[in-house]
């Protein structure tokens, strides 16, 4: 284990092991063989390493979590987190050491779960794209989110090599290689060309079935991501029969990115993916009834259309950068757009995706929420029911200064203000640092609002110089009561991610807050 992960174990054992003490009944007691209510021979849970890089204890906190839950099967997005042997260029700052890799994956093989790298070769790969030396690769020289696949050979001799260093340090049977939202596909002159004579399924497929193909030559079966292909299946038929699909639903119609049904008819397997962190979720708002609902809604429908597998996504970020620039596009740095809650405040959900994974008949969010609170958190059946109501408030997006429904973000401020109160009244007998990582997060969407509000008088068209005052005087209340979270967040989420982690993070969500109060003021000292 290398040395940034040694000073934090004690903190991680608290943070998550403590977790892991579950009232009498709670899905965390029941082990993998207990788990006998589903089909699914792949129960799964996806780690986004993008951003918000766990520490190396909070990964094997994690894995002895979920093995307690009964899942089978971790999906690492390892990213520029992964030390790269040969293209050593693109691990990052934060990129965990060969043996740290291996010995956590021998550690959740000990546990009964089989770690499945997940490497993007197609779409999602600014953090290749980044870096000089994969330049020539791209789509398109600003937008740097894709690879051109008409540079076949060069990409072919990147991902040969990427993939065999996944392939030696992981023993599963099974390389994910990403292939989701390929938004520049056809774009570049000469993909657009082959779009336009050949069809843009035929694009997509001859560059995806190229790394099928390196996959397979390696022994291993490749799992991609099924919207670009269902989207355009026309060609959908010359990938590798060995090739799974992932339909990911987190909330929508069925069949929402085109007919999955054809191609389970043409032999190609499916695996399904909910979420419990994914869009709209930001630093601000986590939308619980949504993912509470996505579970109850697609893991039965998941199970009645045949998928072998389900693994739960969990995503830190929604893959979209901001970029600062040199002359001519060349990347300085990128920021990630939108930023979650860690993973850290998201028990309540994997245990309610182990109990959805564990029963035939659709789970009740509410009622399992309400049980939670009691065998979890020790509260009454009342307090459960209050619980309920502080995460199921409405979780509405405030856009270009406005709510998408609400009269005013005043009318948003007194809901969650509201809650708020009713969460102050709970007042848990164990696992107390899980149940503050709820009122963490909803004590930061006041916060947030509570600036919105202030921000939309300064943006108002009666505005004047003269009302600078009252503002700069509630920006720096926010501020304070700012460093107030800032520290909480700190507490709670030590040694599950990094401490250069946690700081950005602070930063980010108060940006804008500080940035506000320095045009206002020319103060700095903040």
């Amino acid at each position: 284990m290398g040395i940034k992960a040694i000073y934090i174990i004690p903190v991680v054992l608290i943070i998550l092991a403590g977790c892991r003490n579950s009232a009498p009944g709670t899905p965390a007691e029941q082990t993998p063989l207990q788990m006998t209510g589903s089909q699914f021979g792949v129960r799964g849970f996806h780690v986004d390493m993008r951003i918000q890089v766990m520490t190396m204890p909070a990964l094997m906190a994690l894995a002895d979590e979920l093995a307690g839950f009964g899942i089978n099967t971790l999906v690492m997005e390892w990213e520029a987190s992964y030390p790269y042997l040969n293209n050593a260029t693109i691990s990052n700052e934060l990129a965990y050491t060969r043996e740290e890799i291996a010995s956590f994956i021998d550690y959740c093989e000990e546990r009964g779960i089989d770690v499945i790298p997940l490497q993007q070769c197609f779409g999602h790969v600014e953090y290749i794209l980044r870096h000089d030396r994969y330049s020539a690769l791209k789509e398109d020289r600003k937008d740097i989110s894709q690879l051109c696949p008409m540079e076949a050979e060069a990409d072919s001799l990147l991902f040969a090599d990427l993939f065999a260093d996944m392939a030696s340090m992981h023993k599963s049977d099974y390389i994910h290689i990403g292939g989701d939202e390929t938004y520049l596909l056809g774009h570049c002159p000469d993909c657009s060309l082959k779009a336009a004579t050949e069809g843009k399924s035929k694009l997509f497929v001859d560059y995806m079935k190229m790394m099928c193909d390196i996959i397979i030559s390696l022994g291993k079966k490749p799992v991609m991501w099924a919207d670009i292909l269902l989207k355009y299946p026309e060609a959908a038929g010359e990938m590798p029969d060995e090739t799974i699909f992932i339909d990911w639903n987190y909330g929508w119609k069925t069949n929402y990115f085109g007919d999955i049904t054809a191609l389970q008819e043409q032999g190609f397997e499916f695996w399904g993916s909910p979420a419990i962190r994914s869009h709209p979720d930001n630093a601000y708002l986590t939308c619980w009834e949504k993912h509470f609902d996505n579970q109850r809604d697609f893991i039965p429908y998941a199970r009645e259309a045949g998928y072998t597998g389900v693994v739960m996504t969990s995503w830190s970020t929604s893959g979209l950068y901001g970029f600062l620039w040199d002359v001519n596009y060349e990347v300085m740095e990128l920021e990630q757009i939108r930023n979650t809650y860690p993973l850290s405040g998201f028990r309540i959900l994997l245990a309610s995706y182990a109990q959805a994974l564990n029963q035939l008949e659709p789970i009740d969010p509410h009622d399992f929420v309400v049980k939670y609170a009691g065998e979890r958190f020790g509260l009454t059946e009342a307090q459960g029911e209050l619980l309920w109501e502080t995460l199921t408030i409405p979780p509405e997006l405030i856009v270009n200064g406005k709510p998408a429904t609400s009269p005013s973000i005043s009318a948003m401020l007194e809901t969650v203000a509201a809650a708020v109160a009713k969460m102050n009244t709970l007042k848990p007998v164990r696992n107390k640092d899980e149940f503050e990582h709820l009122r963490l997060m909803l004590d930061i969407r006041e916060h947030y609002l509570a600036f919105k509000e202030a921000e939309a008088r300064f943006n108002s068209p009666g505005f004047t110089i003269d009302d600078r005052g009252s503002i700069v005087a509630d920006l720096e209340n926010l501020i304070k009561e700012s460093k107030t979270l800032d520290r909480r967040f700190a507490r709670l989420n030590k040694g599950f991610i990094y401490d250069t982690e946690i700081a950005e993070q602070n930063l980010i969500r108060n940006r804008k807050l500080i940035l506000l109060h320095e045009r206002l003021t020319g103060n700095r000292t903040f």
